[in-house]
């Protein structure tokens, strides 16, 4: 056993880890975010993605001792301080841009990391970038009308 520390969506956290223990397994099961979800553990559907150190990270591939004293943030870090939806979030729900729920952490946390690196991507760039993400429900459609409206752009009507 190691103990591993790292700052979590704002916040110190330490526990102890086996070496062969996943960054999604950390964050699910040792410290009860259970947001970041475990989809293909194969690193395909995006499903885990969660930022370290700003930058996107399918944490099904990373150990947790890999990124000890990094900065990580899980989609429970996304919302406002208030705990109200964060505006990439907000986006995704007033243009629909989830239906089961399962593939959206991960697809807000890599479209945050797109509007991070291009504020305002064209349609083609956010297909692009979220090509690592698979969502089997939504046609991908009001998804890229989500990260279209959260960077300022205007989308068509529904």
């Amino acid at each position: 056993m190691t103990t591993v520390s790292m700052t979590v969506n704002g916040k110190p956290v330490s526990a102890q880890v086996e070496g062969r223990t996943l960054l999604v397994q950390y964050l699910r099961e040792g410290l009860g975010l259970t947001g970041t979800h475990v989809g293909c553990d194969t690193s395909q559907c995006g499903a885990c993605v969660v930022h370290v150190d700003g930058k996107p990270v399918k944490s099904c591939t990373v150990f947790a001792m890999d990124v000890a004293g990094a900065e990580v943030k899980t989609i429970e870090g996304m919302a406002n301080a208030d705990g109200s939806l964060g505006t990439l979030q907000q986006a995704f729900q007033d243009h629909h841009g989830l239906q089961c729920g399962f593939c959206t952490p991960g697809m807000v946390m890599s479209s945050a990391a797109l509007l991070a690196e291009n504020p305002k991507p064209t349609e083609a760039d956010v297909r692009h970038y979220l090509e690592g993400n698979i969502c089997r429900c939504t046609g991908y459609h009001n998804i890229i009308k989500a990260v279209l409206s959260a960077s300022g752009q205007t989308v068509a009507a529904e």
